[in-house]
């Protein structure tokens, strides 16, 4: 039952690309269209590795969003007072490892429950990218241009007269941050310890890992993980808004459930998380091509997490 469950996931994500193949044939599969999908779904698939850090733990990060617009805020009026697009980096990857120590102490040693904790400093977050850039777009001169240069670049993979393939900068971004975070989860002895966390904190506790400093640690990965990924979003659109990064914490969310759905053991792994970034990556590019509203979109990524939560539980039950 639970290896016909794991493989109803993957089919369902083959079943999709099918969908909008048949549907749009002239632009679905085209190079174009790969380049935008792999370009769109790079800012998610860094939120949702860092997200599967948390996540591993049995924990969530609500403020992953509003983290990501906050550091394209402060990242534009860095570069914007200073000139310099070294402090504009420096800067905004530094907010994202303070604002994960920020949930991490809130979480480790005060011990509140994470739900509550990132809600807070959810609202913390998006009410200082509001007030820093005064409810306003910054664009223009306001975001560095290299940047955005990297940010539209790529490599060429295959060029023929029917199909042109270039693996953008960005893909790229993402992919070594994934291959990072599955090597952290694999094949350290943090990521073993994350995974005892999730099964049982108390235990782990007796087993002599340093719960506190473990959870504290993720949480800053967290934060991490979702500078970046404002950072490229804000380079990718060449503008910083108060709001841009809103979708990508239910986004990541969605994407690990998903993906917690194709294992035995129902624990989040970072190449099923994969699959999950790329199944709602597909969904929103097919929809957007056949016109469909973004609300229906919405209502589709809610049900996902929904039946992917359900299955997870049923798998616990049936054991």
């Amino acid at each position: 039952m639970s290896a016909l469950k794991h493989h109803a996931t993957l089919t369902s994500f083959l079943l999709l690309i099918l969908f909008f193949a048949i549907l749009l044939p002239e632009t679905f599969l085209t190079g174009r269209n790969l380049f935008n999908i792999s370009q769109q779904m790079s800012m998610l698939m860094v939120t949702a590795s860092a997200m599967t850090i948390v996540m591993a733990m049995g924990d969530y990060d609500l403020s992953v969003g509003s983290m990501a617009s906050l550091v394209g805020i402060v990242a534009a009026i860095t570069f914007k007072t200073t000139g310099s697009e070294f402090a504009s980096l420096f800067l905004a990857l530094s907010m994202g490892l303070i604002g994960g120590a920020f949930n991490g102490f809130l979480i480790s040693t005060l011990n509140i429950l994470p739900f509550v904790a990132t809600l807070g400093s959810l609202t913390i977050f998006s009410g200082l990218a509001f007030l820093i850039a005064g409810g306003k777009t910054l664009f223009g001169g306001e975001i560095p241009p290299h940047f955005t240069a990297f940010a539209r670049g790529g490599i060429p993979l295959f060029n023929s007269e029917t199909l042109t393939l270039t693996l953008p900068n960005l893909t790229i971004v993402s992919i070594l941050a994934l291959f990072l975070v599955w090597f952290l989860l694999q094949k350290t002895v943090f990521g073993r310890h994350l995974y005892a966390i999730g099964g049982n904190a108390e235990a782990a506790h007796l087993a002599g890992i340093d719960v506190r400093r473990t959870r504290l640690l993720a949480f800053m990965l967290s934060g991490f993980g979702a500078a970046l990924a404002g950072l490229m979003y804000m380079s990718r659109v060449a503008s910083a808004n108060p709001t841009q990064g809103a979708g990508l914490m239910l986004d990541a969310i969605a994407a690990v459930f998903i993906g917690m759905t194709m294992n035995a053991q129902g624990e989040p792994k970072v190449l099923n998380t994969i699959i999950g970034v790329l199944f709602l990556g597909i969904l929103s590019n097919g929809l957007t091509q056949l016109n469909v509203d973004s609300y229906v979109r919405d209502i589709l990524v809610g049900a996902l997490i929904i039946i992917a939560v359900s299955a997870s539980r049923l798998e616990k039950l049936s054991r």
